[in-house]
């Protein structure tokens, strides 16, 4: 056996304890997954295309090496994850999330977790730069948040695999909280760093969140001050940047064996995540009941137009058998005049009885009077306008029966309407319960 000790994690599976936010979440991610009647493949069966709400949110961190975002995330889930230190430890993009069982997973397998993430591969060379770890930490809110641990970025001849001002960019576009880490150790105002966040602030300026990192390295409080100062002005003198209201507290890890008098803001990091996952809870829920709606509303307007498909087809349908029926009928009745007026009344009266002798001989007396009425010299272009004007009548015939449209069958009917009442009946009181709980986690009773 081998002597290596296996990886401690911060607590067992076992005593991990579902959390209310966390049971919605995948309740309604459930809703939307399930095989035989989850959300996504009854809106597939009818044309439309629903995502499956993410279990988790997505907090992105970024900065420049050695800025404390793998210390932080390793704080967080209570749980040495991620490799720190001052080189440049993370050098593509490594997300921490938490799972059943500890594990590691290359590029394939992390695109296979994270399918919402697949258009990364449309960034060539980030693939060889992709994995996730896996922890069974349930610390804080650890369970419902799935961190993005980014490059540590750098100025000057540093080259990169792939595009990672644009990659970072894409990916803060899919993030709920981006966190961005200036350090006090003469880094913090790289200018990779700043480009990338003034191009995510004109985007999503909303999910932009700056903290001094390592704030107790920083010296003294007027030196802290000092470097706040050049951060603040530097960002300011971007037009994309300069706005009202800028905050960046000043957080770090704590090291009771390393007091430090300088003020840790990092409960707050904490609280906005927790705020964040509310957030993600009520925007999960409200979504459910907006794509139930579209569901329901896209079988409606499908059977409705079934109707009129329905009324349609039987008015083509009418017009194809007249013109086929005419197209067939008038060169019958040509040809069997002439037949006819070839037998004498009483052969025709041995053949065919009385009544339907008298029936023939009227259709065809008629047809021969016509007949005698045009000129022989004409008599050939009557013929082929004849035959032209049946051939006519044919493809008339054809054209209706090519327009009829597709309607529903009866199961395809049955079927929808069955979708129909499992939205009503099942997913939207589902959903209503789900939020009436929700309430209750935070609401007065009295309030309800």
């Amino acid at each position: 056996m081998s002597g290596r000790k296996p990886r401690s994690v911060a607590n067992p599976l076992e005593s991990a304890i579902t959390t209310p936010s966390e049971r919605i979440l995948k309740e309604c991610h459930t809703l939307y997954t399930d095989g035989d009647n989850g959300l996504v493949k009854i809106a597939s069966s009818l044309g439309v295309r629903l995502l499956p709400p993410r279990k988790k949110i997505i907090v992105m961190i970024m900065g420049n090496h050695s800025a404390g975002k793998s210390s932080f995330i390793n704080w967080y889930a209570e749980e040495h994850i991620q490799k720190t230190g001052v080189a440049i430890e993370t050098q593509g993009f490594t997300f921490i999330t938490s799972g059943r069982k500890r594990e590691s997973l290359t590029g394939n397998a992390t695109l296979h977790l994270y399918p919402h993430f697949r258009p990364l591969l449309e960034f060539k060379g980030v693939m060889d730069y992709l994995s996730a770890e896996i922890s069974t930490s349930k610390q804080k809110k650890f369970s419902l948040v799935t961190f993005v641990d980014t490059p540590g970025l750098v100025d000057g001849d540093m080259i990169y695999p792939f595009d990672v001002n644009s990659a970072i960019t894409w990916l803060g576009e899919q993030a709920d909280l981006i966190f961005v880490f200036f350090d006090p150790m003469g880094q913090a105002l790289c200018k990779r760093t700043l480009n990338i966040v003034e191009k995510l602030s004109e985007k999503c300026g909303d999910k932009l969140l700056f903290y001094l990192s390592k704030a107790d390295e920083a010296g003294k409080e007027t030196d802290r001050q000092a470097v706040m100062m050049q951060i603040v002005q530097e960002l300011c003198r971007r037009p994309g940047l300069n706005k009202c209201g800028f905050e960046m507290p000043t957080i770090y890890i704590p090291n009771p064996q390393r007091p430090s008098r300088c003020v840790n803001q990092i409960d707050s990091v904490c609280q906005t995540i927790e705020k964040t996952i509310n957030q993600a809870v009520q925007k999960t829920l409200d979504q459910l009941e907006k794509d139930s709606d579209l569901i329901c509303s896209t079988i409606s307007s499908k059977l409705e137009q079934d109707r009129v498909d329905v009324a349609s087809n039987r008015s083509v349908r009418l017009h194809s058998v007249l013109f086929g029926a005419l197209g067939v009928f008038l060169p019958f009745l040509f040809i069997l005049s002439f037949i006819v007026s070839t037998f004498s009344k009483e052969q025709l009266h041995e053949l065919l009885g009385e009544g339907p002798t008298h029936t023939v001989t009227v259709f065809t007396g008629i047809v021969m009077y016509l007949w005698e009425w045009i000129p022989e010299d004409k008599q050939v272009v009557f013929v082929l306008s004849f035959g032209a004007f049946c051939y006519v009548l044919l493809f008339l015939a054809k054209y209706f029966a090519g327009r009829r449209n597709k309607t529903l069958t009866k199961k395809e009917k049955r079927k929808m309407m069955e979708y129909s009442d499992y939205i009503h009946d099942i997913v939207k009181t589902k959903k209503a319960k789900l939020y009436e709980w929700y309430l209750q986690q935070c609401a007065a009773e009295q309030d309800l």
